[in-house]
């Protein structure tokens, strides 16, 4: 039995997303037992990767309903820079920030949670091309493979996705 049996995992998905940082959690998360799903704009587009690995999502993000999820994870590339432009994805993002739930978030994926008003007070890492924007909001950024700062699990890049998931695994079945 895996560690996350039971849970449910939303992923955002978008054009240009950085491919091994929605895979790999994924496939990840998929192996723990975890039933992820992936939101999108719309079912019918193809979103490709920053490396063109091609994804549909499962579902529209205007029908989310957040009370239906464990966790969040978010994928960087340059998909999060588009995705926080729809309200959609920032009440999704505060809401289940709310609610206590986690939300984790890699590489260029801080725009999103930047763009939702949740990270002011909280200790977070990124890749150094959004440290400013981080602060600017009033995170603290440092430079670790992954950090936990509460229900928000954020990371650097691909090289840390070991880290990430690892931590993302943890949180989810109760592990501290």
């Amino acid at each position: 039995m895996g560690l996350l049996v039971g849970k449910k995992v939303l992923m955002f998905v978008g054009d240009l997303f950085e491919d091994l940082e929605l895979m790999y959690p994924k496939l990840r998360l998929i192996e723990e037992g975890a039933a992820v799903v992936l939101a999108g704009v719309d079912t019918e587009t193809v979103y490709r990767g920053y490396h063109g690995y091609p994804v549909k999502a499962d579902t529209r993000l205007s029908d989310v309903n957040p009370d239906h999820f464990d966790m969040l994870v978010i994928p960087g590339g340059f998909a999060p820079d588009k995705l926080r432009r729809y309200m959609d994805v920032k009440n999704i993002t505060r809401t289940m920030h709310e609610q206590g739930k986690t939300i984790a978030f890699i590489c260029h994926a801080g725009w999103i949670p930047i763009s939702a008003g949740i990270v002011k007070g909280y200790t977070c890492t990124s890749t150094r091309g959004i440290t400013d924007d981080l602060e600017n909001a009033g995170a603290k950024w440092v430079n670790e493979p992954v950090v936990v700062d509460r229900n928000l699990i954020s990371s650097r890049a691909p090289d840390d996705l070991p880290a990430f998931c690892r931590a993302i695994i943890q949180c989810g079945c109760g592990e501290e």
